[in-house]
């Protein structure tokens, strides 16, 4: 019996974490063949084992820095070489910097913008150059956050860079709309790991949270459930199935985006 996806190929993009994880958990589970791509070393290998243990065949890890046109361009042609299609690009990869305005280091900045500005303009515009091209379709979703409408002190450089990465979705939504090309975004809060995976925003700024507030690893994770209107825990399988919802074509919906956060009223979107 044919599952929601199947015969779908999904390239996801900083795929080796817990959102990552999730959401790769989630297409693989619905029939998707699944592209895991991350810079290239052991992280990116030990993850492409993991997923093959899941569903064995099904997946496939490629290398690619997503602040390089060629290497974006060469891991999806990879893809089309592969399989013969590209339905679903789920753009993952991100990073973050905690700083104050008055203390931040221009460079660093700078970096933030490299990848979660440059790097998804660069995808979307190599994926979606192709599905343009190929004239079938498909679906994007770039993962946003909760700090695009509810920013947070001491994260100033990860919320204007995920802005900019958020509007670019958008706009994204508008010019492919013509060619039945979907872009949605979803934005997650608080998830700090999925199975053995951690989220890397989380290792970077645990500590500092713990520290700040005189609490445990354990106590932490208890404050962020206990903050949202439905005291949830926020995995990367529920933002997998935020992922699902809109790949899966359940409305006729783009240019939308799904808040995964247990509900916190100063971060729906306006």
């Amino acid at each position: 019996m044919d599952k929601v996806l199947s015969g779908k190929v999904a390239v996801v993009t900083g795929a080796a974490g817990a959102i990552g994880y999730g959401i790769c958990e989630v297409l693989l589970e619905n029939g998707a063949v699944v592209v895991a791509t991350d810079l290239a070393g052991e992280k990116l290998d030990a993850f492409a084992q993991d997923l093959d243990a899941l569903a064995p065949g099904q997946s496939t890890g490629i290398a690619m820095d997503v602040t390089s046109p060629e290497a974006v361009g060469s891991a999806l042609d990879q893809v089309y070489a592969k399989y013969g299609r590209l339905d679903i690009v789920i753009h993952n990869a991100g990073i973050a910097y905690v700083s104050k305005i008055v203390d931040m280091d221009v460079a660093r900045f700078q970096l933030l913008e490299k990848v979660n500005v440059d790097g998804t303009l660069v995808v979307l515009k190599e994926a979606g150059k192709r599905m343009i091209d190929k004239g079938v379709g498909g679906d994007i979703v770039v993962m946003s956050t909760k700090n695009v409408p509810s920013p947070s002190a001491g994260f100033g450089a990860y919320s204007a860079t995920k802005a900019a990465c958020h509007q670019l979705g958008r706009i994204a939504s508008v010019e492919f709309a013509p060619h039945d090309i979907r872009v949605n975004m979803v934005a997650p809060d608080a998830v700090f790991s999925e199975g053995k995976y951690k989220s890397g925003l989380w290792d970077l700024v645990g500590q500092d949270r713990m520290k700040s507030r005189g609490m445990t690893e354990t106590e932490l994770h208890d404050y962020y459930r206990q903050r949202n209107l439905l005291k949830s825990s926020v995995t990367g399988r529920h933002v997998g199935n935020a992922v699902l919802y809109f790949v899966s074509r359940q409305s006729p919906t783009t240019g939308s985006t799904i808040p995964v956060d247990g509900g916190l009223p100063d971060a729906t979107p306006r």
